[in-house]
């Protein structure tokens, strides 16, 4: 049986960012693309129509999670995750190893796995290569990762070498246990924050040989610099012809920036998280919702938004709902948050496509601003 699976590269923009398309099995997406995380096979606050109203072509669901809770075996039972959460668009699954690397002191980490204890109930749990494909397989999400270990920073050299190769060893069994064939299993580059060993760990990933690569790892305490200087090193080396995903970041400025170096994929908890916690993204940049300020401005968060919530509520009922602790506060929340992160990517995906990237992101930079925006 033939991969389903494709990715084809449009065009490159001059300053390196890449517009690009996705085939799976469950439909595809464009590239630059954010994927909204939806960890226990749930966005949290948005239904599967709530996201397609706000542009979402695939998300992202978590192995360590439904591996826990409810068990592979029950989702797999139901029909798949797709049909279990009654989303019929492309879905990622990480391999649940930055979630065990979270547990710290409540896992062991050696050659044959991860063993662990439940954040559940304190059961010992055991993930190793093999079962990590196993779990993703019976879920049977359209992309795939194998188990990696996330190098925890600071780390020493040889702390990091000793990771990234265990790293490699593990994606090497992953490959090999790999039955379906209507999966996409992307390799994920590790190498701590060592130039060397980032280009080294993108090199073995790519000579093992995955239909997509994945630069893991950062957004762990880093400072921004130190962050893109070891994403690029690992984007220098990984295949032209392949998708691109940087894992877990970031703010609406990461995304520019990693557009702008030649990243298609991106994922983070920052636009919904953030939204049930009463920060919304706007243009301009961040709106705290809770500041006395909004307790009477009738305007919408921000003018010309085309989402549900601006075009529907002011920023005063957003801020009452949100003081009150009413459960639509998130909803709203991360309605427009979402549709301000998809956007955001389509802007992009359209500035590529005109070869006016490097402006628009200069025009962003010079609108947008990292604190609570004024009146």
């Amino acid at each position: 049986m033939n991969n389903p699976f494709s990715f084809e590269l449009i065009k490159t923009d001059p300053v390196g960012a890449r517009l690009g398309r996705v085939v799976t099995p469950h439909g595809a997406f464009d590239t630059p693309v954010f994927m909204p995380v939806g960890t226990r096979a749930t966005v949290k606050g948005m239904t599967p129509e709530a996201l397609r109203g706000v542009g979402a072509e695939i998300i992202l669901a978590n192995t360590y999670h439904l591996y826990l809770r409810p068990g592979h075996e029950v989702v797999a039972g139901l029909g798949g995750l797709h049909t279990f959460m009654h989303w019929d668009g492309p879905i990622l699954t990480d391999s649940g190893g930055f979630q065990v690397w979270s547990l710290g002191k409540l896992r062991k980490i050696d050659e044959t796995g991860v063993s662990f204890a439940s954040h559940l109930d304190g059961a010992k749990c055991v993930l190793t290569p093999e079962s990590a494909i196993e779990v993703q397989e019976a879920l049977g999400a359209d992309i795939i990762m194998p188990l990696d270990e996330c190098t925890p920073h600071p780390s020493t050299r040889q702390y990091a070498v000793n990771s990234m190769n265990l790293t490699h060893r593990w994606a090497r069994r992953c490959k090999e246990a790999k039955k379906r064939n209507d999966q996409a299993l992307f390799g994920i580059v590790q190498g701590g924050m060592y130039e060397d060993l980032r280009a080294e760990s993108a090199e073995a990933m790519t000579a093992i040989g995955f239909d997509g690569y994945a630069i893991g790892g950062l957004s762990v305490g880093e400072d921004k610099a130190l962050m893109h200087g070891m994403a690029a090193a690992a984007l220098a080396r990984l295949p032209a012809g392949s998708p691109r995903y940087l894992m877990g970041v970031g703010t609406p400025e990461d995304l520019v920036w990693g557009v702008g170096a030649g990243i298609d994929m991106f994922d983070c908890v920052m636009p919904t998280r953030n939204a049930r916690n009463g920060t919304l993204f706007t243009s301009r940049g961040k709106l705290v919702i809770k500041n006395a300020r909004y307790e009477r401005d009738p305007r919408p968060v921000e003018e010309d938004c085309g989402c549900y919530t601006c075009s529907n509520y002011s920023r005063a009922y957003l801020r009452h709902l949100y003081m009150a602790q009413e459960l639509l506060s998130s909803v709203l929340n991360t309605t427009h948050n979402l549709y301000y992160y998809i956007k955001l990517m389509r802007d992009m995906r359209e500035a590529i496509s005109n070869g006016r990237f490097g402006a628009w992101s200069k025009g962003f930079a010079e609108a947008y601003s990292e604190g609570d925006i004024q009146p």
